[in-house]
Protein backbone atom coordinates (compact mmCIF):
# COMPACT_ATOMS: atom_id res chain seq x y z
CA UNK A 1 0.00 0.00 0.00
CA UNK A 2 1.34 3.65 -0.15
CA UNK A 3 -0.26 6.88 0.50
CA UNK A 4 -2.16 9.40 -0.74
CA UNK A 5 -3.49 12.67 -0.13
CA UNK A 6 -6.57 14.12 -0.38
CA UNK A 7 -8.11 17.61 0.20
CA UNK A 8 -6.34 17.83 3.81
CA UNK A 9 -3.21 15.44 4.02
CA UNK A 10 -3.44 11.88 4.31
CA UNK A 11 -5.92 9.93 6.45
CA UNK A 12 -7.40 6.62 6.81
CA UNK A 13 -7.87 3.80 9.54
CA UNK A 14 -4.94 4.15 11.89
CA UNK A 15 -4.17 0.56 11.02
CA UNK A 16 -3.29 1.44 7.36
CA UNK A 17 -0.91 4.05 8.46
CA UNK A 18 1.49 1.51 9.82
CA UNK A 19 4.99 2.55 10.83
CA UNK A 20 6.95 1.46 7.51
CA UNK A 21 4.72 3.50 6.07
CA UNK A 22 4.96 6.72 7.86
CA UNK A 23 8.22 6.02 8.49
CA UNK A 24 8.84 6.09 4.31
CA UNK A 25 6.39 9.05 4.96
CA UNK A 26 8.77 11.13 7.27
CA UNK A 27 11.92 10.49 5.16
CA UNK A 28 10.07 11.99 2.04
CA UNK A 29 8.80 15.23 3.91
CA UNK A 30 12.33 15.20 5.37
CA UNK A 31 13.39 15.79 1.69
CA UNK A 32 10.93 17.70 -0.17
CA UNK A 33 10.10 19.82 2.62
CA UNK A 34 12.98 19.87 5.06
CA UNK A 35 16.14 18.92 2.94
CA UNK A 36 17.92 18.91 -0.55
CA UNK A 37 14.65 19.59 -2.80
CA UNK A 38 13.89 22.21 -0.66
CA UNK A 39 17.57 23.60 -0.63
CA UNK A 40 16.73 23.88 3.64
CA UNK A 41 19.58 24.91 5.65
CA UNK A 42 17.86 24.95 9.01
CA UNK A 43 16.81 21.33 8.87
CA UNK A 44 13.98 21.49 11.49
CA UNK A 45 10.35 19.86 11.52
CA UNK A 46 7.43 20.61 14.02
CA UNK A 47 5.39 17.97 15.09
CA UNK A 48 1.82 17.99 16.90
CA UNK A 49 -1.04 15.58 17.24
CA UNK A 50 -4.55 15.23 18.93
CA UNK A 51 -5.26 12.63 21.60
CA UNK A 52 -6.52 9.73 19.68
CA UNK A 53 -4.81 6.70 20.57
CA UNK A 54 -2.81 6.07 17.76
CA UNK A 55 -1.52 9.55 18.01
CA UNK A 56 1.85 8.35 19.82
CA UNK A 57 3.06 5.64 17.53
CA UNK A 58 2.29 7.55 14.29
CA UNK A 59 4.31 10.35 15.89
CA UNK A 60 7.61 8.45 16.84
CA UNK A 61 7.80 6.51 13.29
CA UNK A 62 7.16 9.87 12.02
CA UNK A 63 9.87 11.01 14.06
CA UNK A 64 12.32 8.03 12.95
CA UNK A 65 11.69 9.05 9.00
CA UNK A 66 12.81 12.46 9.72
CA UNK A 67 15.39 11.37 11.78
CA UNK A 68 16.93 9.15 9.16
CA UNK A 69 17.35 12.05 6.94
CA UNK A 70 19.06 14.09 9.64
CA UNK A 71 16.19 16.51 10.22
CA UNK A 72 15.53 17.50 13.99
CA UNK A 73 12.62 17.77 15.17
CA UNK A 74 10.59 19.60 17.95
CA UNK A 75 7.54 17.98 19.70
CA UNK A 76 4.55 20.17 20.96
CA UNK A 77 2.76 17.24 21.77
CA UNK A 78 -0.88 17.48 21.90
CA UNK A 79 -1.84 20.45 20.25
CA UNK A 80 -4.37 22.21 17.43
CA UNK A 81 -3.44 21.87 14.71
CA UNK A 82 -3.85 26.11 13.91
CA UNK A 83 -0.84 26.01 16.57
CA UNK A 84 1.30 23.91 14.90
CA UNK A 85 0.77 26.11 12.16
CA UNK A 86 1.53 29.19 13.96
CA UNK A 87 4.37 27.55 15.20
CA UNK A 88 5.76 26.86 11.64
CA UNK A 89 5.10 30.27 10.59
CA UNK A 90 6.82 31.83 13.51
CA UNK A 91 9.70 29.68 13.23
CA UNK A 92 9.72 29.40 9.42
CA UNK A 93 10.23 25.74 9.40
CA UNK A 94 7.84 22.99 8.02
CA UNK A 95 5.60 20.98 10.29
CA UNK A 96 3.02 18.13 10.34
CA UNK A 97 -0.55 17.21 12.06
CA UNK A 98 -0.98 14.04 13.40
CA UNK A 99 -4.85 14.22 13.23
CA UNK A 100 -7.67 12.79 11.40
CA UNK A 101 -9.60 16.44 12.51
CA UNK A 102 -13.63 15.03 12.94
CA UNK A 103 -13.54 11.53 12.24
CA UNK A 104 -13.84 8.89 15.22
CA UNK A 105 -10.99 7.78 16.84
CA UNK A 106 -9.83 4.51 15.32
CA UNK A 107 -8.62 7.15 11.69
CA UNK A 108 -6.00 9.09 12.04
CA UNK A 109 -3.70 10.89 8.92
CA UNK A 110 -0.90 13.45 8.86
CA UNK A 111 -1.06 16.96 7.39
CA UNK A 112 1.88 18.95 6.23
CA UNK A 113 2.73 22.46 6.34
CA UNK A 114 5.35 24.25 4.28
CA UNK A 115 7.99 26.73 6.24
CA UNK A 116 6.12 29.53 7.23
CA UNK A 117 2.92 27.95 8.19
CA UNK A 118 1.02 27.53 4.92
CA UNK A 119 -0.71 24.30 3.88
CA UNK A 120 1.18 22.39 0.92
CA UNK A 121 0.07 23.39 -2.86
CA UNK A 122 -0.80 20.50 -5.26
CA UNK A 123 2.44 20.86 -6.97
CA UNK A 124 3.98 20.22 -3.52
CA UNK A 125 1.73 17.65 -2.70
CA UNK A 126 2.81 15.73 -6.24
CA UNK A 127 6.02 16.24 -5.27
CA UNK A 128 6.30 14.27 -1.78
CA UNK A 129 4.18 11.60 -3.63
CA UNK A 130 6.74 10.69 -6.07
CA UNK A 131 9.36 11.02 -3.51
CA UNK A 132 7.08 8.81 -1.00
CA UNK A 133 6.70 6.42 -4.25
CA UNK A 134 10.31 6.42 -5.14
CA UNK A 135 11.30 5.30 -1.02
CA UNK A 136 8.76 2.57 -1.01
CA UNK A 137 10.14 1.15 -3.90
CA UNK A 138 13.25 0.99 -3.08
CA UNK A 139 15.32 -1.36 -0.71
CA UNK A 140 16.18 -0.02 2.65
CA UNK A 141 18.31 3.45 2.57
CA UNK A 142 20.73 4.03 4.70
CA UNK A 143 20.22 6.85 7.53
CA UNK A 144 21.89 10.12 6.18
CA UNK A 145 23.16 11.45 9.28
CA UNK A 146 22.74 12.47 13.06
CA UNK A 147 19.57 14.34 13.42
CA UNK A 148 19.79 17.25 16.47
CA UNK A 149 18.08 15.99 19.20
CA UNK A 150 14.68 16.57 19.84
CA UNK A 151 13.07 19.64 21.13
CA UNK A 152 9.94 20.01 22.69
CA UNK A 153 8.31 22.79 21.97
CA UNK A 154 5.73 23.70 25.32
CA UNK A 155 7.23 27.59 25.11
CA UNK A 156 6.00 28.00 21.64
CA UNK A 157 2.20 26.68 22.50
CA UNK A 158 2.41 28.83 25.21
CA UNK A 159 3.41 32.11 22.95
CA UNK A 160 0.30 30.69 20.71
CA UNK A 161 -2.24 30.98 23.60
CA UNK A 162 -0.92 34.89 24.17
CA UNK A 163 -0.83 35.34 20.82
CA UNK A 164 -5.34 34.47 20.54
CA UNK A 165 -5.59 36.62 23.85
CA UNK A 166 -4.04 39.37 22.33
CA UNK A 167 -6.19 39.53 19.39
CA UNK A 168 -8.71 41.13 20.81
CA UNK A 169 -5.85 44.43 21.10
CA UNK A 170 -6.98 44.50 25.03
CA UNK A 171 -10.54 44.29 24.51
CA UNK A 172 -12.21 41.29 27.16
CA UNK A 173 -14.85 39.29 27.34
CA UNK A 174 -15.93 40.26 30.89
CA UNK A 175 -19.38 39.54 31.01
CA UNK A 176 -19.79 37.30 28.63
CA UNK A 177 -20.68 33.65 29.69
CA UNK A 178 -20.01 30.84 27.00
CA UNK A 179 -20.02 27.28 27.06
CA UNK A 180 -17.37 25.18 25.35
CA UNK A 181 -17.51 21.67 23.60
CA UNK A 182 -14.31 20.56 23.35
CA UNK A 183 -14.42 17.73 21.53
CA UNK A 184 -12.49 15.89 23.99
CA UNK A 185 -9.84 16.68 21.35
CA UNK A 186 -6.79 19.11 20.83
CA UNK A 187 -8.55 22.36 22.39
CA UNK A 188 -9.35 20.57 25.90
CA UNK A 189 -6.57 22.06 27.70
CA UNK A 190 -5.98 25.34 25.84
CA UNK A 191 -9.14 26.88 24.84
CA UNK A 192 -10.74 27.12 28.46
CA UNK A 193 -7.58 29.00 29.51
CA UNK A 194 -7.86 31.63 26.49
CA UNK A 195 -11.17 32.52 27.34
CA UNK A 196 -10.83 32.61 31.02
CA UNK A 197 -8.10 35.05 30.47
CA UNK A 198 -10.15 36.89 28.30
CA UNK A 199 -12.20 37.80 31.03
CA UNK A 200 -15.33 34.98 30.09
CA UNK A 201 -17.49 33.10 32.61
CA UNK A 202 -16.52 29.73 31.49
CA UNK A 203 -18.31 25.93 31.38
CA UNK A 204 -16.59 23.32 29.89
CA UNK A 205 -17.61 19.77 28.15
CA UNK A 206 -16.42 17.01 26.82
CA UNK A 207 -12.71 18.02 27.54
CA UNK A 208 -11.39 14.87 29.09
CA UNK A 209 -10.10 13.05 26.29
CA UNK A 210 -9.13 9.34 26.59
CA UNK A 211 -7.74 8.17 23.17
CA UNK A 212 -11.14 7.16 21.98
CA UNK A 213 -13.40 9.41 22.85
CA UNK A 214 -12.62 12.18 20.43
CA UNK A 215 -15.36 13.36 18.23
CA UNK A 216 -17.62 10.65 19.90
CA UNK A 217 -20.86 12.37 19.89
CA UNK A 218 -19.62 15.50 20.89
CA UNK A 219 -17.64 18.49 18.71
CA UNK A 220 -18.65 20.22 15.64
CA UNK A 221 -20.55 17.19 14.01
CA UNK A 222 -22.39 16.54 17.34
CA UNK A 223 -23.82 20.18 18.48
CA UNK A 224 -26.92 18.53 21.14
CA UNK A 225 -24.87 18.05 24.22
CA UNK A 226 -24.03 22.02 23.90
CA UNK A 227 -27.14 23.19 22.92
CA UNK A 228 -28.44 21.72 25.71
CA UNK A 229 -25.39 22.95 28.29
CA UNK A 230 -26.06 26.23 26.83
CA UNK A 231 -29.97 26.69 27.46
CA UNK A 232 -28.84 24.87 31.03
CA UNK A 233 -26.82 27.42 32.02
CA UNK A 234 -27.98 30.62 30.53
CA UNK A 235 -24.97 31.18 28.67
CA UNK A 236 -24.96 34.09 26.09
CA UNK A 237 -22.98 31.50 23.29
CA UNK A 238 -21.89 27.89 23.44
CA UNK A 239 -18.50 27.26 21.08
CA UNK A 240 -18.58 23.53 19.47
CA UNK A 241 -14.60 22.37 18.18
CA UNK A 242 -13.82 19.62 15.97
CA UNK A 243 -11.31 17.04 17.27
CA UNK A 244 -8.31 19.24 16.25
CA UNK A 245 -9.90 22.47 16.58
CA UNK A 246 -9.38 23.88 12.74
CA UNK A 247 -12.36 24.90 13.12
CA UNK A 248 -15.82 26.20 15.34
CA UNK A 249 -19.30 26.02 15.12
CA UNK A 250 -21.33 28.24 17.22
CA UNK A 251 -24.90 27.96 19.26
CA UNK A 252 -26.87 31.27 20.20
CA UNK A 253 -28.64 32.06 23.53
CA UNK A 254 -31.62 30.09 22.52
CA UNK A 255 -29.33 26.93 21.57
CA UNK A 256 -29.77 27.26 17.95
CA UNK A 257 -26.17 26.76 15.66
CA UNK A 258 -24.46 29.50 14.18
CA UNK A 259 -23.04 27.78 11.13
CA UNK A 260 -19.83 28.81 9.38
CA UNK A 261 -21.82 31.03 6.80
CA UNK A 262 -22.69 33.05 9.90
CA UNK A 263 -19.94 33.12 11.41
CA UNK A 264 -18.12 34.70 8.04
CA UNK A 265 -20.93 37.26 7.59
CA UNK A 266 -21.09 38.34 11.07
CA UNK A 267 -17.25 38.60 11.18
CA UNK A 268 -16.88 40.28 7.43
CA UNK A 269 -18.93 42.90 8.03
CA UNK A 270 -16.90 43.67 11.82
CA UNK A 271 -14.09 43.76 10.08
CA UNK A 272 -15.36 46.15 7.18
CA UNK A 273 -16.95 48.27 9.76
CA UNK A 274 -13.60 49.10 11.42
CA UNK A 275 -11.39 49.12 8.27
CA UNK A 276 -9.93 46.08 8.03
CA UNK A 277 -11.57 44.02 5.46
CA UNK A 278 -8.80 44.17 2.79
CA UNK A 279 -10.28 45.33 -0.83
CA UNK A 280 -14.18 45.01 0.59
CA UNK A 281 -13.88 41.29 -0.16
CA UNK A 282 -14.33 37.58 1.61
CA UNK A 283 -13.74 34.93 0.29
CA UNK A 284 -16.05 31.63 0.25
CA UNK A 285 -16.56 27.86 -1.19
CA UNK A 286 -19.01 26.82 -3.65
CA UNK A 287 -21.12 25.20 -1.13
CA UNK A 288 -21.57 28.37 0.83
CA UNK A 289 -25.16 29.42 0.99
CA UNK A 290 -26.33 31.66 -1.13
CA UNK A 291 -27.68 33.64 1.73
CA UNK A 292 -24.27 34.61 2.55
CA UNK A 293 -23.33 36.41 -1.03
CA UNK A 294 -26.60 38.47 -0.97
CA UNK A 295 -25.80 39.45 2.87
CA UNK A 296 -22.21 40.49 1.58
CA UNK A 297 -23.77 42.30 -1.48
CA UNK A 298 -26.14 43.86 0.92
CA UNK A 299 -23.05 45.44 2.71
CA UNK A 300 -20.70 46.08 -0.34
CA UNK A 301 -18.60 43.32 -0.28
CA UNK A 302 -16.94 41.22 -2.93
CA UNK A 303 -17.61 37.20 -2.69
CA UNK A 304 -14.27 35.34 -4.25
CA UNK A 305 -15.38 31.42 -4.98
CA UNK A 306 -13.15 28.58 -4.62
CA UNK A 307 -13.70 24.97 -4.62
CA UNK A 308 -14.19 22.85 -1.22
CA UNK A 309 -11.39 22.97 1.20
CA UNK A 310 -10.05 25.38 3.62
CA UNK A 311 -6.81 25.17 1.64
CA UNK A 312 -8.16 26.57 -2.07
CA UNK A 313 -9.37 29.88 0.37
CA UNK A 314 -6.02 30.35 1.53
CA UNK A 315 -4.67 30.15 -1.72
CA UNK A 316 -7.28 33.05 -2.58
CA UNK A 317 -6.62 35.14 0.20
CA UNK A 318 -2.95 34.92 -0.61
CA UNK A 319 -3.24 35.99 -4.12
CA UNK A 320 -5.94 38.44 -3.84
CA UNK A 321 -4.42 39.58 -0.60
CA UNK A 322 -7.49 39.29 1.55
CA UNK A 323 -8.25 39.03 4.66
CA UNK A 324 -10.66 36.71 5.38
CA UNK A 325 -12.43 33.66 4.21
CA UNK A 326 -13.81 30.30 5.68
CA UNK A 327 -16.05 27.21 4.59
CA UNK A 328 -19.84 26.49 6.01
CA UNK A 329 -18.63 24.26 8.12
CA UNK A 330 -16.44 26.10 10.69
CA UNK A 331 -13.17 26.29 8.69
CA UNK A 332 -12.40 30.39 9.04
CA UNK A 333 -8.90 32.07 8.36
CA UNK A 334 -8.02 35.12 9.71
CA UNK A 335 -5.37 35.95 7.44
CA UNK A 336 -3.45 39.12 8.96
CA UNK A 337 -3.32 36.62 12.52
CA UNK A 338 -3.38 33.03 11.32
CA UNK A 339 -2.22 30.66 8.27
CA UNK A 340 -5.05 28.21 8.44
CA UNK A 341 -8.79 27.88 9.86
CA UNK A 342 -8.56 28.65 13.46
CA UNK A 343 -11.99 27.52 15.65
CA UNK A 344 -10.49 28.65 18.83
CA UNK A 345 -9.51 32.53 17.07
CA UNK A 346 -12.55 32.36 15.19
CA UNK A 347 -14.25 31.78 18.65
CA UNK A 348 -13.12 34.64 20.29
CA UNK A 349 -13.61 36.89 17.23
CA UNK A 350 -17.28 36.39 17.35
CA UNK A 351 -17.70 36.92 21.08
CA UNK A 352 -16.25 39.88 20.50
CA UNK A 353 -18.83 41.38 18.33
CA UNK A 354 -21.48 39.65 20.86
CA UNK A 355 -19.44 41.81 23.52
CA UNK A 356 -18.98 45.18 21.29
CA UNK A 357 -22.77 44.99 20.11
CA UNK A 358 -24.15 44.30 23.37
CA UNK A 359 -27.22 42.25 21.80
CA UNK A 360 -28.01 38.72 21.55
CA UNK A 361 -25.62 36.41 19.02
CA UNK A 362 -29.20 35.09 18.02
CA UNK A 363 -30.59 38.88 17.34
CA UNK A 364 -26.97 39.66 15.31
CA UNK A 365 -27.29 36.39 13.47
CA UNK A 366 -30.97 36.62 12.43
CA UNK A 367 -29.83 39.96 10.95
CA UNK A 368 -26.68 39.55 8.82
CA UNK A 369 -27.99 36.71 6.88
CA UNK A 370 -31.04 34.33 5.65
CA UNK A 371 -30.35 30.59 5.16
CA UNK A 372 -31.87 29.68 1.63
CA UNK A 373 -33.08 26.14 1.34
CA UNK A 374 -30.46 23.97 0.46
CA UNK A 375 -31.34 20.62 -1.68
CA UNK A 376 -28.64 17.79 -2.27
CA UNK A 377 -28.73 15.01 -3.99
CA UNK A 378 -26.28 12.42 -5.14
CA UNK A 379 -26.54 10.80 -8.52
CA UNK A 380 -24.81 7.48 -9.03
CA UNK A 381 -23.30 6.67 -11.86
CA UNK A 382 -20.92 3.89 -13.38
CA UNK A 383 -17.57 5.95 -13.35
CA UNK A 384 -16.36 9.46 -12.71
CA UNK A 385 -16.32 10.76 -16.30
CA UNK A 386 -16.31 14.77 -16.47
CA UNK A 387 -18.05 14.03 -19.38
CA UNK A 388 -21.14 14.16 -18.05
CA UNK A 389 -20.89 17.58 -15.91
CA UNK A 390 -20.56 18.90 -19.70
CA UNK A 391 -23.33 17.12 -21.32
CA UNK A 392 -25.94 18.59 -18.80
CA UNK A 393 -24.52 22.37 -18.93
CA UNK A 394 -27.49 23.37 -21.11
CA UNK A 395 -29.71 22.16 -18.55
CA UNK A 396 -28.02 23.47 -15.64
CA UNK A 397 -28.07 27.00 -18.10
CA UNK A 398 -31.97 26.88 -18.11
CA UNK A 399 -32.29 26.07 -14.23
CA UNK A 400 -30.03 28.68 -13.15
CA UNK A 401 -32.05 31.13 -16.00
CA UNK A 402 -35.45 30.25 -14.53
CA UNK A 403 -34.02 30.62 -10.73
CA UNK A 404 -32.49 34.17 -11.24
CA UNK A 405 -30.76 35.83 -8.70
CA UNK A 406 -32.54 34.01 -5.58
CA UNK A 407 -31.42 30.72 -7.16
CA UNK A 408 -28.20 28.99 -7.52
CA UNK A 409 -26.94 25.37 -8.91
CA UNK A 410 -23.93 23.49 -8.40
CA UNK A 411 -23.70 20.19 -10.47
CA UNK A 412 -20.20 18.56 -10.03
CA UNK A 413 -18.22 15.55 -9.56
CA UNK A 414 -17.48 13.95 -6.13
CA UNK A 415 -13.43 13.62 -5.66
CA UNK A 416 -13.79 10.29 -4.47
CA UNK A 417 -16.91 8.26 -5.39
CA UNK A 418 -18.03 7.43 -8.97
CA UNK A 419 -20.78 10.12 -7.92
CA UNK A 420 -22.80 13.06 -9.64
CA UNK A 421 -23.26 15.92 -6.90
CA UNK A 422 -26.05 17.97 -7.39
CA UNK A 423 -26.93 20.99 -5.31
CA UNK A 424 -29.95 23.50 -6.06
CA UNK A 425 -30.40 26.61 -3.42
CA UNK A 426 -34.00 29.20 -3.77
CA UNK A 427 -35.74 31.13 -1.88
CA UNK A 428 -38.46 28.54 -1.89
CA UNK A 429 -38.29 24.86 -1.14
CA UNK A 430 -40.42 23.61 -3.09
CA UNK A 431 -38.95 25.14 -6.13
CA UNK A 432 -35.34 23.90 -4.64
CA UNK A 433 -36.87 20.59 -5.08
CA UNK A 434 -38.28 20.67 -8.52
CA UNK A 435 -35.25 22.37 -10.36
CA UNK A 436 -33.33 19.37 -8.16
CA UNK A 437 -35.44 16.45 -9.67
CA UNK A 438 -35.15 18.15 -12.99
CA UNK A 439 -31.15 18.38 -12.92
CA UNK A 440 -30.97 14.89 -11.45
CA UNK A 441 -32.91 13.38 -14.03
CA UNK A 442 -30.94 14.98 -16.48
CA UNK A 443 -27.88 13.12 -15.19
CA UNK A 444 -29.34 10.26 -14.93
CA UNK A 445 -29.97 10.16 -18.93
CA UNK A 446 -26.75 10.96 -19.88
CA UNK A 447 -24.99 8.50 -17.38
CA UNK A 448 -27.19 6.03 -19.43
CA UNK A 449 -26.29 7.32 -23.04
Amino acid sequence: MTLRFGTDGVRGHADELNDDLVRALGRAAGRVLAGELRGATDRRFVIGRDPRISGSRIEQALVEGLAAEAVGVELVGIAPTPAVAWIAAARLVPAAMISASHNPYHDNGVKFFAAGGLKLSDAEEELLEGELDRILASSPEPARGQAPPLREGTEDLERYELTLVNALEGRTLEGLSVVLDCANGAASGLAPRVFERLGASVTVIHARPDGRNINAGCGSTHPEDLRKAVIAAGADAGLAFDGDADRVLAVDELGELVDGDHLIALCAIDLRERGRLRHDTVVVTVMSNLGLRLAMREHGIEVVETQVGDRYVLEALEAGGFALGGEQSGHVIFRDLATTGDGILTGVHLLDVVARARRPLSSLAAEVMTTLPQVLRNVRVARRDPAIIEAVADEVAAVEAALGERGRVLVRPSGTEPLVRVMVEADDRGVAEEAARRLVAAVERTART
